[in-house]
Order: C-alpha cells, then sequence, then structure tokens
C-alpha cells in the first residue's frame, strides 16, 4: 500500500532567490521594509521581488505612495554591487510608467541616479541610462534632467562608454536637448557629434545625426555645426547605407543650412544631388527632411538655379500620400521658381 511521503525538495515554480511576496495590500509594505533591512540576504531578495511586481503600473503607484522611492535611493549607494544592479533595474522599469516618472521628478530620483554615472559595474551604468532614456521621453522628464545639471556630466560620458550604452546616452541627449541645448553647446557636443558620425556602428551614426536636428535647432547649434566643418560628414551620410541614417543627416542639413554660412558650405560639398535622391525615399521622414533641405539652399542663388531643373521632382510629390510631405513641396517649388 503506498504512503504519502513529503518531499525534502522545493516545489519547481518557487524561486529561492527571491523574498516571499505577502498576500493582498500587503505586499509592498512588506518588502518595502525588507528593502531597509540590515541583513544583505533580505535586501537582495526583496529586490528580486520588487522587479518581477513594478512591470504593473499599478504597483508602481503603491510602490511610490508607501515610500518605495526613499528606500531605493538609499539602496543606489549600497557597497553591494547586486544589490545596486538591482536596484537600478527596479528603477528603469519604473521608469517606463507615466506615474513612476512622475515619482522620479517628485522624489528627486534623477539626481540619486547620477552618482552611478562612474560605477565600475557596467549593467548597473546601462539600467541607470535606459531610467533616463525613458524620463526624458516626456517633456518634463527631459527638463528634469536638464535642471539637474546632468548634461555637461552626459557630454562627457558620450566619449568613454561602451557603445551600447553610448546609444541610450544619444537618446537621453537628443531628448533633452528639444527642451534647451545651451550646456550641451557649452561642453563642446558637436564636435564629439561629429566623430560618432563616422562610426562604424549603424545605430550609433544614426543616433548621433539625430542629436545634431536636436542640437541644431538653436542659432548657436546651427553656427557649431558649420564652425567644426559637419556639414561634408552629413551630405556623405546621405549616402549612407541605412535609410534610417540618410533621413537624420537629411534632417541635421535642413537646420544647418537655415543660416547663410550653413547654405554656402552644403553647396561647397555638393549636398544638392544626393538630396535629390532622397525625394523618392521609402521613409517619409527622409523626403520631407530632403524638400525642406532643399528649399533652404534654393534661398541661394546658386541653388536656385541648379534646382530650377528638377521642378518637376517636387511637382511628383504633390500627389504624395503624405500631407507634410505634399505641404513641403508646393513651399519648394514656389521658391525655386521665384523671380527677383
Amino acid at each position: 500500500m503506498a504512503s504519502a511521503q513529503i518531499s525534502m525538495y522545493l516545489p519547481p515554480d518557487v524561486n529561492p532567490s527571491q523574498a516571499a511576496i505577502a498576500y493582498g495590500c500587503r505586499a509592498l509594505p512588506k518588502l518595502n521594509k525588507e528593502l531597509q533591512s540590515e541583513d544583505l540576504l533580505t535586501r537582495q531578495k526583496a529586490l528580486m521581488a520588487l522587479c518581477d511586481l513594478v512591470h504593473d503600473p499599478e504597483h508602481v503607484y503603491v510602490a511610490i505612495d508607501i515610500g518605495c522611492l526613499e528606500s531605493l535611493k538609499a539602496l543606489l549607494k549600497d557597497t553591494n554591487d547586486m544589490v545596486r544592479l538591482k536596484t537600478t533595474e527596479v528603477l528603469y522599469i519604473m521608469a517606463t510608467h507615466n506615474v513612476g516618472r512622475e515619482g522620479f521628478l517628485k522624489y528627486d530620483v534623477i539626481h540619486a541616479l547620477s552618482y552611478l554615472l562612474h560605477d565600475p559595474q557596467a549593467a548597473c551604468r546601462e539600467n541607470l541610462h535606459l531610467a533616463y532614456k525613458h524620463l526624458a521621453q516626456v517633456p518634463s522628464g527631459a527638463q528634469g534632467i536638464v535642471n539637474s545639471g546632468l548634461i555637461p556630466a552626459l557630454v562627457w560620458k558620450l566619449q568613454r562608454e561602451e557603445e551600447n550604452i553610448q546609444e541610450l546616452l544619444l537618446d537621453t541627449l537628443a531628448a533633452c536637448l528639444m527642451e534647451d541645448a545651451t550646456e550641451a553647446l557649452d561642453s563642446r557636443l558637436v564636435p564629439f557629434l561629429k566623430e560618432k558620425l563616422l562610426s562604424t556602428n549603424n545605430n550609433i551614426r544614426s543616433k548621433a545625426a539625430r542629436t545634431l536636428v536636436a542640437i541644431s535647432i538653436p542659432l548657436e547649434g546651427k553656427k557649431q555645426i558649420w564652425q567644426y566643418d559637419v556639414i561634408p560628414i552629413l551630405v556623405h551620410l546621405l549616402k549612407d547605407k541605412v535609410k534610417e541614417v540618410q533621413a537624420n543627416a537629411a534632417g541635421a542639413l535642413m537646420y544647418a543650412t537655415v543660416t547663410t554660412e550653413g547654405k554656402y558650405a552644403a553647396l561647397d560639398a555638393e549636398a544638392i544631388t544626393p538630396l535629390l535622391g532622397l525625394l523618392f525615399s521609402p521613409l517619409s521622414k527622409a523626403r520631407l527632411n530632403a524638400i525642406k533641405a532643399l528649399t533652404m539652399l534654393a534661398e541661394a542663388p546658386e541653388g536656385r538655379r541648379f534646382l530650377q531643373a528638377h521642378v518637376p521632382n517636387f511637382r511628383a510629390l504633390e500627389k504624395n500620400d503624405n500631407e507634410a510631405v505634399r505641404r513641403a513641396a508646393l513651399v519648394a517649388i514656389k521658391v525655386v521658381e521665384w523671380k527677383p
């Protein structure tokens, strides 16, 4: 006759590295208390469990409400590598939710995270930059990063980080520069981006060009792109093998050619021909940016004369599916056909 026997092994779905989660509304308060424990293993287990819970925005709301962010900020200074790693992971997951981003701004998590910019663990730094990237996706978050005074430090790190982290930095900087590019311009970001435009990494080239679009919106940015001789490189990238790189390079030229110096630098670099080639790019963004850049170049007499033979190309875009492309083509035709 068979007899009941209790196994000495844990059930297969029990993770011994995670804290036991209390039932219902007691779960997060219990974990918050364990985050403050003096026992290292307790802190680690609580963080492992919290990583799973904060994927749900409702749990993020409760966690912030009961003070978890203050506990997590304290753990960012923990001497244990695993604790810092999991803390930054929890924070970057929280930053993917609107309620988490609001909590970051309310409880000054941006500044607390900045202490790990030079952390010896690359994974910690990657999580940190993921958090900043997600935070910068909303204007208030990008402005919060700018207001924290971190832009010079992020520019400095762009030259020294691993490539995967450089991509995150470029995403963050591009969003922040849309709010205010002053500190980035003062930190010599333009020559750093010029170097990144020559990277063999497709994503870095594309993101560097997109960041140049953002930094060239203010007049000082336009001047620096011309002064640091970035325009010939952008013209070269119009023929890049990656379509997104082409589109972003055209976007940077669109702003850089607003100034007279920028116009003639682009004309000297023979930008018109590759820009004309982008008028029928499969990417609507590339078409739009190319039309607007050509419109800027048509404001110079030399550019206008060259483009008069290509008015049919613009007319072909008057029936484009994209309304913005159609409007831009009409403006371009008016500028090209204008007679003094």
